[in-house]
């Protein structure tokens, strides 16, 4: 388990709705420093808070923040991108192309380039996931198959950094009320709730959240025979 208490964070995406959260709540848990970053970081009200530029699908700005946050802690990969297409075989190469390098190779490469630093200090990572890693449909369906990159590289990565002593867990929601989710006329959770279940998880030693009710269903059935509907 990993304790927030005089951790230091680094939370990607820092500036969207469940960003916000994730540096609130982790100064609210005793965070000793909280690396808020963004491609264009804020301001904040908290001398804790230390803006960061980072853009993960840069290689330059990934270097660059790695060698600021040499004392990272727990790190939490939660910057991302969603795009509605019509279907998956309608979403073109330059779109597909689009999610990937952010949602897929920009979490692999912050997490490289900050694995020594959480290593060293037998810290945390926290992928931000989806339920649509379990059930890319529609819309969705390209989005989804990106978030199920992420399932599978947060099981490798604690496989891989387990002997380290590095806690690796996977957070998966459904839709939540972010500025990703607006204009949607769906359901939503609040941003709050799942955040405080994806600490809650990790400093239980939690290996993997499932933040709602339709996360937690969804998941279940995954060892059901699959079927042509």
């Amino acid at each position: 388990m990993t304790s927030l208490a005089s951790a230091v964070v680094l939370v990607t995406g820092a500036n969207g709705g469940l960003g916000t959260e994730f540096v609130r709540q982790a100064l609210d848990r005793g965070a000793a420093k909280v690396y808020a970053s963004a491609r264009s970081p804020r301001e904040w009200d908290d001398p804790r808070v230390v803006p960061l530029a980072l853009d993960v699908t840069d290689a330059a700005s990934v270097a660059a923040a790695a060698e600021t946050a040499r004392d990272v802690t727990v790190l939490v990969n939660n910057a991302g991108i969603a795009s509605v297409q019509p279907s998956l075989l309608e979403t073109t190469d330059e779109e597909f192309r689009r999610l990937i390098e952010t949602n897929v190779i920009g979490l692999h490469a912050i997490t490289r380039a900050l694995a020594p630093a959480i290593r060293r200090t037998h810290g945390a990572v926290l992928n931000v996931a989806s339920v649509a890693s379990w059930r890319a449909r529609g819309a969705l369906a390209a989005y989804g198959a990106t978030k199920a990159a992420v399932w599978s590289m947060t099981d490798a990565l604690r496989g891989e950094l387990a002997p380290d002593g590095v806690q690796v867990v996977g957070l998966y929601l459904g839709f939540t009320d972010t500025p990703m989710t607006a204009g949607m006329d769906v359901p939503k959770g609040d941003p709050a709730d799942v955040v405080r279940e994806a600490y809650d998880g990790l400093e239980q030693g939690g290996l993997e959240v499932l933040a709602d009710d339709v996360t937690r269903q969804v998941r279940s059935g995954l060892s059901r025979v699959l079927t042509a509907s």
